[in-house]
C-alpha cells in the first residue's frame, strides 16, 4: 500500500505542469534523468546493434539525444506526456512497424549470409569433383599413351621391316601439364566466389540503409502519432470519449442519473476492463492476419537455410564416399598366316596357319571424383538462438496485436491525467450526450404509445359505434417520463373527435 501511494505521489509530480516547490523540482529531475540515462543505453544498443551505425557515431548519438531528452522532458509539460504516451503507442500499430524491421534486420545479418556459406560449400565440392575428375582423365590419357606404345612393339616384332610403311606406333597429342587447366577451373571459381560475394554485399547494404531508413521514419512517426493523439484530445470532445470513467459514474451519481450508465452500457466501455468492442475485435483479426503473412515470409527464409544447409551437408558427405571408378582396357592382338590355301581347298584338307603374333593384355586405371586435399569448408547449420529470437518477436508481435486496443486506453489516462480539467469537460460533455439521447429515447417511446391509444380508438368506433362509447380523457393514464434532470412529467393522449 504504501509502494502504490509512492508512486502515485511520484506520477503526480511527473504529470504536473509546474513543481509546487524545490523538493517536487529535485524530484522531477531525477525521474527525467533516470528515464534519459534508460532510452540513452538502448538507443545506442539500438543504434550500434540492429542499424550497426559506427560505435562512435552511436555514442555521440547516443549521447546528444539524451541531453535534449532530459531538457525538453524536464521544461516541457506536453512534450512529456508525448513522451510518456510513446511508450503504450510501441504496443499499436507503428510498434509492430518497428519489430517488423528488427525481424527483417536479424534475417539479413545472420540468416542470409549462412545461407550463401552453404552455397558456397555446395560449390566447393562440385569444383573439386571437377578438378580430380578432370586430373584423373589426364592420367587415363597416359595409360592410352604406354598402351599404344606397347601395342606398336607388338605389330614390330611381328612383320619384317621391309614391310613397315611406319614404325607401327600411334600417336598421341597429350597435355602433359594440367596447371592451365587447373589454373582456369581456379579463376572460374574465383570469379563465381566474387559474384556471390558483390550479391551478399549488396543485399546487405541495401537492406541496411533500407532499415536505417525505415526505423527513422517510423520513431518519428511514433512522435507524429502521439502528439496527434495529445492534439485531438485536447481540441475534440468527441475524440476518443466513449468510456465509463470514475468520474463519469460521480458525476451521473451526483446528478441522479446513474440509469443511464446502465441503459448505455452496450455502448461504453470500461477503460479497466477486459470488454473489447465487436468493432475492436474485427481489427485484432485483421492486424493478427497481416502478422500471419509476414511469420509466413519469414518462415520461407528460414527453411531456405534449413534446405541449403542440408543439401551443403549431404553434398560434404557423399563427395567424401566417392568411390574410385575402376576402369579396364583389354587388347587381344593375334597375327596368323596360312601356307598354300588353295591347295588345301583343292585336296579338301583343312587349311593349317601359322601363328606368327599373340598380344593379349589387360590394363587397369581409376577414375577418381574426390580426395582428401580438397579445401571444402564445412556446412554452417542454422543458429538456433537466431530462430529463438525471431519466434520471440513474433510472440511478442502477436501479443501486441492484441493488446493494441488495451494500449490506446493506457494512452488515453495518461493523457487525462496530464490534463485533468480536459478530462473534466469530456466527461460532462459525455454525460450530456447520454442525457440527450435517454430524452430522444423516451420521446421515441411515448409517440409509439400515443400512437397505438389512437389505433385502439378508431378500432373501437369502426366495429362496435353502440355499444362502445367514448371514453373521456381523463381515464387515460398519464404516462411517466423521465426527464434529463430526473424530473417525472406526463402526457394526455386524447382520441380524435369525429
Amino acid at each position: 500500500m504504501r509502494v502504490h501511494r509512492t508512486m502515485a505521489e511520484l506520477w503526480w509530480i511527473y504529470s504536473k505542469p509546474v513543481p509546487a516547490d524545490g523538493r517536487e523540482l529535485w524530484t522531477l529531475f531525477l525521474q527525467c534523468s533516470c528515464i534519459t540515462v534508460v532510452i540513452g543505453g538502448l538507443f545506442y544498443n539500438w543504434m550500434f546493434a540492429s542499424l550497426e551505425y559506427s560505435w562512435h557515431l552511436s555514442v555521440a548519438t547516443a549521447i546528444s539525444f539524451s541531453l535534449l531528452l532530459l531538457l525538453t522532458l524536464l521544461l516541457v509539460h506536453p512534450a512529456r506526456c508525448v513522451f510518456s504516451m510513446i511508450m503504450p503507442t510501441l504496443g499499436t500499430k507503428q510498434g509492430r512497424k518497428l519489430l517488423f524491421s528488427t525481424c527483417i534486420m536479424i534475417a539479413v545479418v545472420n540468416i542470409t549470409p549462412n545461407i550463401i556459406s552453404n552455397i558456397k560449400t555446395i560449390l566447393q565440392v562440385i569444383k573439386c569433383i571437377c578438378k580430380n575428375s578432370s586430373d584423373s582423365l589426364l592420367n587415363s590419357t597416359a595409360l592410352l599413351e604406354t598402351v599404344s606404345w606397347e601395342f606398336g612393339d607388338a605389330i614390330q616384332e611381328t612383320i619384317h621391316s621391309i614391310y613397315k610403311p611406319m614404325n607401327g606406333h600411334f600417336r598421341f597429342s597429350l597435355l602433359q601439364n594440367s596447371s592451365l587447366i587447373y589454373q582456369k577451373m581456379h579463376l572460374a571459381g574465383e570469379k563465381i566466389s566474387r559474384e556471390f560475394l558483390s550479391v551478399e554485399v549488396l543485399v546487405k547494404d541495401s537492406v541496411r540503409v533500407a532499415n536505417r531508413l525505415a526505423a527513422g521514419f517510423l520513431m518519428l512517426y511514433l512522435c507524429f502519432e502521439s502528439s496527434w493523439y495529445l492534439k485531438n484530445y485536447l481540441t475534440n470532445l468527441c475524440f476518443d470519449n466513449f468510456y465509463i470513467t470514475k468520474k463519469l459514474e460521480r458525476l451521473a451519481s451526483d446528478r441522479g442519473a446513474a440509469h443511464l450508465l446502465v441503459g448505455s452500457s452496450k455502448k461504453l466501455i470500461r477503460p479497466r476492463g477486459l470488454k473489447l468492442s465487436w468493432e475492436e475485435v474485427v481489427l485484432c483479426l485483421v492486424q493478427a492476419m497481416v502478422v500471419t503473412v509476414a511469420l509466413m515470409l519469414m518462415l520461407v527464409v528460414v527453411a531456405m537455410d534449413h534446405f541449403a544447409f542440408n543439401v551443403a551437408n549431404t553434398a560434404v558427405t557423399k563427395a567424401a564416399q566417392f568411390s574410385a571408378v575402376p576402369v579396364t582396357l583389354n587388347i587381344k592382338y593375334k597375327v596368323e598366316i596360312g601356307i598354300i590355301p588353295f591347295l588345301f581347298k583343292v585336296f579338301r584338307r583343312p587349311s593349317e596357319e601359322l601363328l606368327l603374333g599373340d598380344f593379349n593384355k589387360t590394363y587397369h586405371h581409376h577414375l577418381v571424383f574426390s580426395s582428401a586435399s580438397c579445401r571444402i569448408s564445412p556446412p554452417t547449420p542454422p543458429n538456433p538462438s537466431v530462430l529463438l529470437v525471431v519466434g520471440l518477436l513474433f510472440c511478442i508481435l502477436y501479443s501486441t496485436v492484441f493488446l493494441e486496443t488495451y494500449a490506446r486506453r493506457l494512452c488515453r489516462d495518461i493523457a487525462a491525467s496530464f490534463f485533468p480539467s480536459c478530462e473534466e469537460k469530456r466527461v460532462l460533455h459525455l454525460y450530456r450526450k447520454l442525457a440527450r439521447r435517454h430524452r430522444k429515447d423516451q420521446n421515441c417511446v411515448k409517440s409509439v404509445l400515443c400512437t397505438e391509444t389512437w389505433v385502439d380508438w378508431m378500432n373501437l368506433e369502426v366495429y362496435s359505434p353502440k355499444k362502445v362509447s367514448p371514453q373521456p380523457a381523463e381515464h387515460i393514464h398519464p404516462i411517466p417520463q423521465a426527464g434529463g434532470n430526473g424530473e417525472q412529467g406526463s402526457v394526455l393522449c386524447h382520441p380524435p373527435r369525429s
